[in-house]
């Protein structure tokens, strides 16, 4: 039976929320300071109807400042300036609108009714009875599972390894024999196969990847009944919404899955592709506060790019009210981007 066990990363400008299953990160949960609550996944408003789409069978709301879609059926057209509750439904990514499901008739202006559940509640709603780990081994975990994140290649147990990589259009989850051991051929591409559908539910749950996905499965002449089982097990975590396609004729399974919260690389990174500005500052806070824990007393210097360093300043001042002045951030112009470094003076 898979266990699930929970931590927490609490830390100036971001916590970290990481669900663990059977020892392996399923889900990095980032709620950041600052960013907007309005359309966190479960937040509640009262919405009002801004503009009909019939011709998509979909609406666009006003939350208050901010636009969401709705989508509604052919006997339920919303009207036009109509006040609705709603819950967001998904959280908006890049270049689309968060979306929004309808609770009932409301009253007055657009406004945030409730917040979006904390982490720890979202966190409980995965293992209801496990502990939640905070401190330094929740730390170690998040960063941990934030490199997984940002991976696109990814070992399966056995040999071989799988690509993951988003389009604009879908998700394609390729599917590489490797060096994986074995005199069958059918049999070592099969198990290779069923290690990926297993391993890919996991890593699109943790990447907070959805929408289409195509798997380019490894071999010929596919055990289809076998891997449809295999992938309704894997993706079962998903539901409801899931839906699976039978192996098709050039060796591809095709699979719908739910989009619920902003993909992790559009919060991490910048639109290059590359960590934002953002995430390399609030790196650097965490590896002078995690420094500062292990040498009591000592004064520390980090230096680090000139944009790191003018983003973390905010947090620096924070972090000095937390450990005290006995830090210095330096820009130095001739470090990359996405390396600092922290010692003891």
């Amino acid at each position: 039976m898979s266990q699930r066990a929970l931590f927490l990363d609490r830390s100036i400008g971001e916590s970290r929320g990481v669900v663990l299953l059977d020892g392996e990160p399923e889900r990095l949960l980032i709620e950041r300071e600052g960013d907007d609550p309005a359309t966190r996944l479960g937040a509640r408003h009262v919405a009002r109807v801004r503009k009909v789409e019939p011709a998509f069978a979909s609406a666009f709301v006003d939350l208050g400042g901010v636009e969401a879609l709705m989508a509604f059926k052919p006997d339920a057209r919303p009207v036009e300036g109509a006040s609705l509750e709603v819950e967001i439904r998904t959280e908006p990514r890049a270049g689309k609108l968060a979306t929004v499901r309808v609770l009932g008739p409301a009253q007055g202006a657009p406004r945030l009714l409730a917040l979006a559940p904390g982490l720890s509640e979202q966190l409980q709603a995965f293992a209801r009875d496990a502990q939640i780990t905070e401190g330094r081994e929740a730390r170690q975990v998040a960063d941990e599972a934030e490199a997984e994140v940002l991976e696109t290649v990814h070992r399966l147990p056995g040999g071989g390894d799988i690509a993951i990589e988003q389009t604009r259009a879908l998700v394609s989850v390729d599917v590489d024999i490797g060096e994986r051991k074995g005199n069958d051929v059918k049999r070592v591409t099969r198990r290779a196969n069923l290690a990926a559908l297993s391993t890919a539910a996991r890593l699109l749950r943790l990447k907070g990847m959805g929408g289409i996905v195509v798997f380019d499965l490894v071999g010929r002449g596919h055990d289809g009944n076998a891997l449809l089982t295999a992938a309704r097990a894997a993706f079962g975590p998903d539901n409801p919404g899931v839906a699976i396609g039978p192996v098709g004729r050039f060796g591809t399974m095709e699979m719908t899955i739910p989009r619920r919260t902003t993909p992790l690389r559009d919060i991490l990174c910048d639109a290059g592709g590359g960590l934002s500005d953002r995430t390399l500052a609030l790196r650097l806070i965490r590896a002078i506060e995690t420094e500062a824990a292990s040498q009591p007393g000592a004064r520390l210097a980090a230096t680090c790019a000139p944009a790191v360093a003018e983003a973390a300043r905010p947090l620096a001042e924070r972090l000095a009210g937390k450990i005290g002045a006995r830090f210095s951030i330096q820009p130095e112009d001739a470090l990359r981007r996405d390396r600092f470094e922290v010692k003891a003076l």
